[in-house]
């Protein structure tokens, strides 16, 4: 295959061009990004405000997150490989056009049908375009020292933004109206198409103009299959329904007794084994596969997608957690919760530039299990530091340890990962790290938001019957109670009774319900430091080379 570009990468010719034409290719390209992390946050904290005006619950609302991630999960790996044969930088201001649609589609939203069109539907085919596009236009556009740095702004920007989005989002919900966190999205998307200009394109010039459809359906329905019984495992239970699933209103209840969750994923990972047997089959006719399985026969390409999906697990745990400690326990409201967590933004922002420029004189490797080190050591603090009692400023100790931890881990997987493998398969290797990114997420937010409710109702329950204050006579209603409300108790919401119950009983329902909410982050945390374990001995599969570039035909061996 013969890469053909229009002009010299940035890298081979940095002296020649001005400072921001060189570097504001990254700045466009993490902008991108940007917005797409930023826009499900803006969602989560506007969920309120959306539902009053939408007349609507959360149910609804939440389906619209769902059917975002996916979209996203599902469907990366095909943005990707339509970047391989139209052309990288194509696919990327194409995605940014979709995406301002789906933004001004839900920004006019006057039901729930509008807001999934557009939030979810419209902006997630745009994001399957841009993401994909975003990173394997680094490795494009950028070469050597460069590369690296370039992949440290783009991840210090695209890691923040899962913070800065509820700080943002808080502030235009409660000063404007939710619809400005979408509006903004379609000033920011053609503020990315005008700095488009300055990319350059990239495309496979000996790749056949086609595209294996049937691998795409195989993939996309497969991953959503697994996806769909991972989010929806805490409200249907892994194994054991807790109700029955409802389409419409026919009632699913494939295997009695047993939740959706089960034949959901079971039928995923059958469709995703007949789509590797389908690759497979591709490959040997010496037609275009939708995915290259040479792709995982490349140790380093495999070492990093292992490593990127489990620390997505970790980082979950904490951007989970803390805001539902945040709300419940210390009365924060969106925005003030997102102003506690901007001690890991700025933290991260400072960490992963510096992390890329340390790979002259570090290993990548090392830096990635320093830096994961750093995380778990953060976690550790973070659980020493909740209680009742605490407050923003007593985290953020743990939550500078976390952002400078995973600041130096962003920047530099993406780059060892992607550098492994040739510039040509720079669109398709993009899709599938992604897509390990998303995965990783979308299962971490499903384990560690079900170990969260689990023990929170567990702690409820047992701090209710071992009350002195609440009388027997009360005890069987309020465990009841609780154990139907835990969701809304989850988020924060108020727990409703049958009938009134005296002040004292509500006050001691208050505490113990506070302690509850401590002791079920405690759990979430102490599972996103398992996670991060588990990342370090991924990461310790990953080569010790000061290089990344060096030997990609040989990383494979």
């Amino acid at each position: 295959m013969i890469m053909q570009d229009s002009q010299n990468t940035p890298g081979s010719t940095g002296e020649k061009q001005g400072f921001f034409k060189k570097w504001g290719l990254v700045m466009v390209l993490s902008l991108a990004l940007a917005i797409i992390i930023i826009d499900t946050t803006l969602l989560n904290v506007s969920l309120g405000a959306i539902i009053k005006e939408l007349n609507t619950n959360i149910q609804q609302i939440q389906w619209v997150i769902t059917l975002y991630s996916l979209i996203i999960a599902a469907l990366t790996i095909t943005g990707g490989r339509l970047g391989d044969i139209f052309g990288r930088k194509r696919m990327f201001v194409l995605g940014a056009i979709i995406f301002a649609i789906g933004s001004f589609v839900a920004s006019i939203s006057t039901n729930v049908g509008t807001m999934i069109l557009g939030e979810a539907v419209i902006e997630g085919i745009g994001a399957v375009l841009m993401l994909p596009a975003t990173a394997s236009l680094l490795i494009s556009n950028y070469k050597g020292h460069d590369r690296a740095i370039a992949f440290g702004i783009w991840g210090g920007i695209a890691a923040a933004s899962s913070a800065i989005g509820p700080v943002i989002g808080g502030f235009l919900t409660t000063n404007y109206s939710w619809r400005w966190g979408f509006r903004i999205n379609v000033v920011v998307g053609a503020l990315v198409v005008l700095g488009s200009y300055i990319i350059k394109e990239f495309r496979d010039t000996e790749e056949k103009p086609g595209i294996d459809w049937l691998g795409v359906l195989l993939s996309a329905t497969g991953m959503l299959f697994v996806t769909f019984g991972i989010i929806e495992a805490s409200s249907y239970g892994w194994w054991q329904a807790k109700s029955v699933f409802m389409l419409g209103d026919t009632a699913i209840n494939i295997i009695p007794g047993i939740s959706i969750t089960v034949p959901s994923v079971i039928l995923g990972l059958v469709l995703i084994v007949v789509f590797i047997l389908w690759e497979k089959r591709q490959e040997r006719l010496n037609r275009t596969p939708l995915v290259s399985l040479q792709l995982f026969k490349n140790k380093r390409f495999t070492a990093g997608l292992i490593t990127t999906l489990v620390m997505a697990l970790g980082q979950t745990g904490l951007i989970f957690a803390l805001p539902v400690f945040f709300q419940t326990v210390r009365g924060l409201d969106a925005f003030h919760t997102g102003l506690a967590l901007l001690p890991l933004s700025i933290s991260l922002l400072f960490a992963a530039p510096i992390s890329a420029s340390l790979s002259r004189k570090f290993y990548p490797k090392t830096l990635i299990v320093v830096g994961l080190i750093v995380n778990a050591l953060a976690y550790v603090v973070l659980v020493l530091t909740i209680n009742v009692n605490a407050t923003p400023q007593d985290f953020i100790p743990g939550l500078v340890l976390f952002g400078a931890g995973f600041g130096m881990i962003i920047s530099v997987i993406n780059n060892i990962t992607l550098s492994a493998v040739s510039v040509q398969e720079a669109g398709e290797a993009s899709g599938v790290n992604n897509t390990a990114r998303q995965l990783g997420a979308t299962l971490g937010s499903a384990i560690i938001g079900s170990v969260l409710l689990t023990t929170l109702t567990s702690s409820l329950i047992t701090g209710v019957n071992s009350s002195v204050v609440i009388p027997s006579a009360f005890k069987d209603q309020v465990s009841k109670t609780i154990t139907e409300q835990s969701s809304s108790i989850e988020f924060g919401g108020p727990t409703q009774f049958g009938q009134q119950i005296p002040a004292v009983i509500t006050n001691e329902i208050t505490t113990i319900s506070h302690q509850a909410s401590v002791d079920g982050n405690k759990a979430a945390l102490g599972l996103g430091l398992l996670f991060s374990l588990v990342a370090i001995l991924a990461a310790m599969r990953l080569p010790k080379e000061h290089n990344v570039e060096k030997g990609i035909s040989a990383a494979a061996h």
